[in-house]
């Protein structure tokens, strides 16, 4: 089995299963049962089974799952760190960024009657 997936290519349903490839090969080196780990996560079987299956689970199961792994200090690798880099803090005065602003200056220049159903 390769576990090797490019995830910048590779569409949403790849990613899920080769983590549930990944998820399983790990339980299975272990040596812990899908009911045991099933238990420990407070997920149902089915559920381990279709993450084992790489079908989709909620994120909270596949999040329970992890815990029940002790692999939860590698979810902080799956996202990057949001904290403002030094040089925006300084060009934001020293704020945090509270909501996106968008795009800006590119307003159309559309006027009233520009549609062509004048009559």
């Amino acid at each position: 089995m390769t576990y090797r997936i490019d995830f910048t290519t590779a569409s949403s349903a790849a990613i899920i299963a080769a983590l549930g490839e990944r998820l399983e090969a790990i339980r299975l080196s272990r040596n812990i049962a899908q009911a045991a780990l099933a238990k420990e996560a407070g997920v149902s079987l089915s559920t381990m089974t279709r993450l084992a299956n790489g079908q989709p689970v909620s994120l909270d199961s596949f999040v329970r799952v992890m815990q029940a792994l002790q692999l939860i200090d590698h979810l902080a690798a799956l996202l990057p760190d949001p904290a403002v880099r030094p040089v925006d803090r300084v060009r934001l005065a020293g704020t945090e960024r509270q909501r996106a602003s968008g795009t800006r200056g590119q307003t159309a220049d559309w006027r009233w009657g520009d549609g062509g159903d004048d009559g």
